[in-house]
Order: C-alpha cells, then sequence, then structure tokens
C-alpha cells in the first residue's frame, strides 16, 4: 500500500472526503508536499500558528528544552520553570484578576476545567451558552456546543445546558439564580466571524454580576492577536471572571489553560483534593514553545500590523459574487453564494498554490485566518488566487 492508502486505513478518518495533502514541511506562511509545491497558509493551522510555521526561535526553543528534560511528573506536582515563566508572561498580559493559570493539552480541555469549576464554585446545576457556538468536541464541550447536529448523536450529553442566540436578550433574561456559569466566545468564529454587539456584551456582563453568575470567555481561536489586540474581549468594556486559551498559545504545540483568579482556582485543591488532573498538561516543551512564540509576538510587533492587513484584504476582496466579508482582525469570513460554491472556490485556490477552509456553521464562507505574519504583499498574492478562483467558477 502507498501512504495516502495507509493514511485512510490506519489513522482515524473524520470526515468522508479529507484534504490529504502530504505535506512535507512548513516554514513561515507556507506548506511545501512531498512534490516540492508550496501553498500561501491562508488559515495558519486554524489560528494555531500567528507567529508562522516553525519560527526558528520557537524551534530553538524546543530543542533546547528537549536536551533540558521531558515529561517528569503530572501537572502541578514540581516546580518546572517552563511553566512557571510562561504563566507569569501570559499573567502580565491580563487584568489582575485573571492571575492563575491551569495548563492542558487543548482548549477542549480548558472548556471542560473551567465547566468543573464553575460547578465547583457555585454549586449551581445550570449553564448558558450560545447557539452557532463552538468550544471542542469533548463530552462537556460537545454539550455546551450551539449545533444540534453535532450534539444529537452523542446523548445524553450535560444536564441543564441552554442554548440561546448570541446577542440576544433572551440569553440575558435566562440567566438566574441557577446558572452556574455562561460561557461566550470573544468572537463567534465557527459561526462566520460575529462579533458581539458592545452594550449587549456589557448587559450580560451587568446580570452575571447581579446574578452571582460566572462569565467565562472562549479565547482560544481568537487570542494572541488574532483580532487586533492581545485578547478578543479587549475590544469591549468588560473583564470575564475566566478565559479560555489554546490554539496559538503553545506557539504550534499541542496546549491550553484556563486562566481565573487564584482564589476560584484553589477551589481545585480541596473537597476534593485533586479536582481537576491532567498528566501531560503543561508540558515543559509545550511551555517552552509557547513562551518564545509569546516573545517574538510582542517583539515582532505583530498586532501591531494586524488593523493594516485586514484592511488591505477588505479594499482587494471586491467581487460581485462575494456577499460579504466579516471580519475581526485577521479572523476573517468570506461570505460566498453556497457551500457549493465555496468548495469550489477552496479546491481552486489549492491548485493555484493557497490553502484554505471552510467554517463548521457558515459553511457558505471561506476561511481566512492566516499566520499573523503574513506580509502585504502575500496578502496581494491571495486575493488575486481568491478572486480568480471566483472568477473561474463563476464562468
Amino acid at each position: 500500500m502507498n501512504i495516502r492508502q495507509l493514511f485512510q486505513n490506519h489513522l482515524a478518518q473524520t470526515s468522508p472526503e479529507p484534504v490529504a495533502l502530504h505535506i512535507a514541511s512548513a516554514k513561515g506562511n507556507y506548506l511545501t508536499d512531498i512534490n516540492g509545491k508550496q501553498y500561501l497558509d491562508l488559515i495558519g493551522g486554524i489560528s494555531v500558528c500567528n507567529v508562522g510555521h516553525c519560527h526558528p526561535k520557537v524551534v530553538d526553543a524546543i530543542k533546547k528544552q528537549a536536551d533540558e528534560y521531558l515529561h517528569i511528573m503530572v501537572y502541578g506536582e514540581l516546580i518546572q520553570t517552563p511553566q512557571i515563566s510562561f504563566a507569569q508572561k501570559i499573567i502580565h498580559q491580563l487584568p489582575g484578576q485573571l492571575n492563575s493559570v491551569y495548563f492542558t493539552n487543548s482548549g477542549t480541555e480548558a472548556c471542560e476545567a473551567a465547566l468543573k469549576l464553575s460547578h465547583r464554585i457555585t454549586g449551581r446545576p445550570n449553564i448558558i451558552a450560545a447557539n452557532n457556538s463552538y468550544h471542542g468536541h469533548t463530552m462537556g464541550a460537545l454539550s455546551v456546543m450551539g449545533s444540534e447536529y453535532w450534539r444529537n448523536a452523542f446523548r445524553p450529553l450535560l444536564p441543564g445546558v441552554g442554548h440561546y442566540d448570541y446577542n440576544s436578550q433572551a440569553m440575558i433574561d435566562a440567566i438566574d439564580k441557577d446558572t452556574a456559569c455562561v460561557l461566550i466566545e470573544s468572537v463567534q468564529s465557527e459561526a462566520g466571524i460575529i462579533a458581539p454587539d458592545l452594550e449587549w456584551i456589557k448587559a450580560l456582563r451587568q446580570k452575571c454580576n447581579d446574578t452571582c453568575t460566572l462569565l467565562i470567555m472562549d479565547e482560544i481561536q481568537t487570542g494572541f492577536g488574532r483580532t487586533g489586540k492581545m485578547w478578543g474581549f479587549q475590544h469591549t468594556e468588560i473583564i470575564p471572571d475566566m478565559i479560555l486559551l489554546g490554539k496559538a498559545l503553545g506557539g504550534g504545540m499541542p496546549m491550553g489553560a484556563l486562566v481565573t483568579s487564584t482564589q476560584m482556582m484553589n477551589c481545585f485543591t480541596h473537597n476534593p483534593v485533586l479536582g481537576h488532573m491532567t498528566t501531560f498538561g503543561g508540558h515543559p516543551v509545550c511551555c517552552a514553545a509557547g513562551l518564545v512564540a509569546f516573545e517574538v509576538l510582542l517583539d515582532e510587533h505583530l498586532i501591531e500590523q494586524v488593523a493594516e492587513k485586514e484592511q488591505l484584504f477588505h479594499l482587494l476582496l471586491v467581487h460581485s459574487s462575494i456577499v460579504a466579508l466579516r471580519s475581526k482582525g485577521l479572523l476573517m469570513a468570506l461570505e460566498l453564494k453556497d457551500n457549493k460554491t465555496v468548495l469550489a472556490v477552496l479546491a481552486d485556490a489549492m491548485e493555484h498554490g493557497l490553502f484554505s477552509d471552510w467554517f463548521l456553521f457558515a459553511d457558505n464562507c471561506v476561511r481566512i485566518a492566516p499566520p499573523l505574519t503574513i506580509s502585504l504583499d502575500e496578502i496581494r498574492k491571495a486575493c488575486g488566487i481568491l478572486l480568480n478562483a471566483i472568477d473561474r467558477i463563476k464562468n
């Protein structure tokens, strides 16, 4: 069997038609397949590779840490400098009350930890989440996912979860003394880039305050400069009680985190002791990579460049077949007629050296979330390929 057959036969498949590009290397803003063909990466591993693929400083940090030690003990039992240094760096970029970090292996696991902690702190049974929200695929995260299409096949799920439209008064009205937490994205990503109305999110925060309900903000796709600020919630005038991190957190290594106050996080330490555990969370190599990627993000002033790059996409992506271009920084949804058109455009673009994807809850949109290191010339190149693809499909 060739390697494609081995891929299909021995690796678990999650869709009937995977893209199945055979990638040989990834550097900067490009993927290269085994035939040497390069693809400008317009999705960065789904908002993971904010500082580009295999940034030299990140790779050096991985090698250095690998020479010192790999896994040594379950999370939280031994002092490991990479964990402490990275947690300190993150906290310095957050409001003072968000001062305790629990590292996990993924954003989904961070979501699970937050749901558990919310129940533990409040003793309340109910959770409120948004329709068309995405927080992961484990059972707790799936329970709060805002789509019955994905939930239904795996029921029974967590009880007491209510789903309401993002930006709706109904969500605010549903918060009461039985609500443990409200979990929302700072920008709805898989819904096709839906930003919160400022007055709505302020009212949501106030209702949580009035009812002593915890507000959890999912920053898994929006964190680390993706929206043009370090954190998506910084576009609002509110501060959440907890935030979820993942995606770009590890600089390309698998990593997530729950961040909240020390007082709340300490609830995991008693009744029961070891209230939340992970073997590989905060792996020293992942922390070393994430710390240096964070430093690159700051030192290379990548966040400050986002607005100009966002504007260039808007300036160039003009076509009669484009329904809309929604964005928050370099998190963008290019809306076309329907999913059939999107899939055709994506296939054509890939043939011409551009790699992109669609959204779970907005399959009529092309995803645009490149590494923040993408240059202006590369944006022009990407837009040219997309527009030519649209023309060819239209004709």
